[in-house]
């Protein structure tokens, strides 16, 4: 299929660089410039012998724009879907005046394997699903038409992690791709997907701070460079509280770490949910002689300290932080699996602030940056991890894959504040000498990498103190689903106090925790569901639910606790609930259109915002005329009518208040409950009906 292709130009793109050129925006001398490549797109869900060549002919290709997934619909149902190889190619038309610049290519994420190629001639491959990546393609490009082409792989390969997982693996180009110029004396690119720049805080009191800042510099043109690197701590208003200042000698094709320190007075802390307040540390680099301008990188810098106590808990900047929340997956969307816009991924943020939690476990891989924006911006307590998922492969070549998928997770997610936890590991079902070498070299490495932070695993199916798996990270966290997959609901408690009994000195986290529900199924009062089921009613999780929460927030010794799971996954291997391929143990649907009845729970326990939630509101058609009414509320006292007919009200016990035996009458039933917050007036109101007898 060798013809001459119908070049199709990427607009934008094209536009973008031809305005910076017009109006002296693209020189050697200036700082970076990044080019978004979104649309202009050419798709083939196939493999294609020589489609990196130039002349190929893309022309009945499907056009399409990133972020794109090409198994959206496939992977979100039970069975089979679509794990193999596909294309992309597009065209861009550079300006005679990028000239002299250094270019890159930018890859936000891509799965889970990307061979690319530039004018026919390859720029790199990159093994990983999740995480960012970059190849220098300067000697690729050339002013003019510019063939850009990419086969993405999501198939399974034993030395490229992750090997097994209750989740869909969307493949594609799901992020952002960018070209970033840049001069010759700039910050390293090649730093495994990181910004170059990484900022520390130590020694922090009120009356001042220590900043450490180590930029990453590098040299490529021929000549040996004199250069100036400055750093600023600028404020949130911009204001620059803080400042140092670095001549530096650099010879040509090196890269140079040059470390720098500041103190910064009076600091005002990043406290969580409380007062997530950031700095931003500006790096810098100049050519010294003439004082121009190289490059400029900037990146959040968060100042705070952290323990954890194994009695205790979690501690920030020295007080307590209960960390309650859930584990979030990909901002995942129907039709579009993980290739989500930054606003969806704000929306499900908003969700999580309004649920009212204090931490999250980002699971089980790295997520997109924008993920790591809103955390900051939110004040939660951050457990993000590797693909290390479910198995591994005793070769070598998949320990030096997953360690640098650690690398690149660590350095490309630093200088984040939320991040207190680098998760190692998640379920490995072996427990052997081969995971235990795993284990053991991802929490070296992670360690070297970043000494401050702490390291953890989720241990699901050994014993609590296994050797292998449960034994190497700082702090550890344990799957379990008593109620669900085995055991009474009852015995979580039981089973925390008997483990900290046995490990007193050991620190650890329930890491998931959770029941499967559908807002399309309904029994009030509910039977326990068999988990691989077509039937899941919503009231059995909330009542899971109620009995965990009630049983761990009494145990402080607890360092954290995540609800598996925020909103329904896509995992193609299930068919229970009411939709095959999905893991229905969300608080609120795949759709996020549904928040269930557990969400409303958790929000009364765990928000300062006033709730007044009637619980089976979906449980339209009674088939009894006599039911109990459960409401949720944060409320001092609730007040229900029927039919508008008053109950005595209540104070809700526990965050419940309860009417048992309310008698219904033929026909539809309006129960209206309210509550006062201040002078605000609460109030929610369900429809129930019960059928007239025949």
């Amino acid at each position: 299929m060798m013809t001459t292709s119908k070049t199709h130009i990427s607009a934008f793109a094209t536009a973008a660089l031809f305005l910076l050129a017009l109006f002296g925006g693209v020189s050697a001398a200036q700082a970076r410039t990044t080019i978004l490549l979104d649309s202009g797109w050419r798709f083939a869900r196939e493999d294609m012998r020589d489609a990196q060549n130039p002349a190929f002919d893309d022309s009945p290709w499907q056009k399409v724009a990133l972020p794109h997934t090409y198994n959206a619909e496939d992977g979100e149902k039970g069975g089979d879907y679509y794990r193999g190889p596909a294309w992309y190619r597009d065209h861009i038309i550079l300006p005679s005046a990028v000239a002299g610049r250094r270019a890159y290519l930018q890859f936000d994420g891509a799965a889970l394997t990307a061979d690319v190629w530039v004018n026919g001639k390859s720029a790199g491959r990159h093994e990983g699903g999740y995480a960012a990546f970059r190849f220098d393609v300067t000697d690729l490009l050339k002013p003019g038409r510019n063939l850009i082409a990419v086969r993405v792989d999501n198939s399974k390969l034993k030395t490229i992690s992750p090997l097994m997982g209750d989740f869909s693996v969307f493949g594609g180009l799901y992020r952002p791709v960018h070209l970033v110029l840049t001069s010759a004396l700039h910050v390293d690119m090649l730093d495994s997907g990181g910004p170059g720049v990484y900022a520390t805080a130590s020694n922090i009191g009120a009356a001042s701070a220590d900043i450490s800042v180590v930029t990453r510099v590098t040299n490529d043109s021929a000549k040996p460079m004199h250069a100036l690197v400055r750093c600023r701590v600028l404020d949130a208003t911009g204001r620059q509280v803080a400042a140092s200042s670095s001549p530096v000698d650099i010879a040509p094709g090196v890269t140079q770490a040059v470390e720098q320190h500041a103190r910064l007075r009076k600091p005002r802390l990043w406290d969580g949910v409380r007062d997530p307040y950031l700095y931003k540390v500006v790096a810098e680099i100049f050519d010294a002689p003439r004082m121009l301008p190289r490059d400029v990188v900037a990146v959040p810098l968060g100042v705070r300290s952290f323990r954890v106590d194994p009695e205790k808990g979690f501690f920030m900047n020295g007080r307590h932080i209960g960390i309650h929340g859930v584990n979030l997956f990909h901002s995942e969307r129907p039709g579009k699996g993980t290739a989500v816009s930054d606003a969806e991924i704000d929306a499900d943020f908003a969700i999580l602030r309004e649920l009212g939690v204090t931490g999250i476990r980002m699971v089980h891989f790295q997520h997109p940056a924008r993920a790591y924006d809103d955390a900051d911006h939110a004040g939660l307590v951050v457990w993000t991890e590797i693909p290390l998922n479910g198995a591994i492969d005793p070769g070598p070549a998949f320990q030096a894959n997953i360690l640098e998928q650690l690398r690149e997770l660590v350095r490309q997610n630093y200088n984040h504040p939320s991040v207190f936890f680098w998760g190692l590991g998640n379920e490995l079902y072996a427990s052997n000498a081969d995971t235990s070498r795993v284990l053991a070299a991802v929490q070296d490495e992670a360690k070297k990498l970043d000494p401050a932070r702490l390291t953890t695993y989720a241990q699901c199916c050994q014993p609590e103190d296994d050797p292998n798996n449960a034994s190497h990270t700082d702090v550890v966290g344990y799957n379990r689903y008593y109620g669900w997959y085995g055991g009474d609901m009852s015995g979580i408690g039981p089973w925390a106090d008997k483990l900290h009994a046995a490990l007193p000195h050991r620190a650890f986290a329930v890491s998931e925790y959770g029941a499967g529900a559908s807002v399309h199924q309904e029994e009030d009062p509910p039977l326990r569901p068999k988990p691989d089921s077509l039937w899941h009613p919503e009231q059995y999780q909330a009542l899971f639910h109620e009995t965990y929460w009630r049983a761990l927030e009494s145990r402080p010794f607890i360092w954290g606790m995540f609800v598996w799971v925020a909103f329904d996954v896509s995992s193609s291997g299930r068919h229970e609930g009411d939709q095959p391929g999905m893991n229905d143990k969300g608080l609120a649907t795949y759709n996020r259109a549904v928040k269930k009845d557990a969400f409303y729970w958790y929000k009364a326990n765990w928000s300062d915002e006033p709730v007044l939630y009637i619980t089976s509101r979906r449980d339209t058609l009674r088939k009894s005329d006599t039911v109990d009414v459960k409401i949720y509320s944060n409320l001092n006292k609730v007040t229900l009518t029927v039919n508008g007919k008053p109950l005595p009200a209540q104070a809700p016990d526990g965050r419940i208040a309860l009417w048992q035996g309310v008698k219904l009458q033929p026909g539809d039933n309006v129960i209206v409950a309210t509550g006062r917050k201040g002078k605000a007036l609460r109030r929610d109101t369900v429809t129930w009906c019960v059928a007239s007898a025949p």
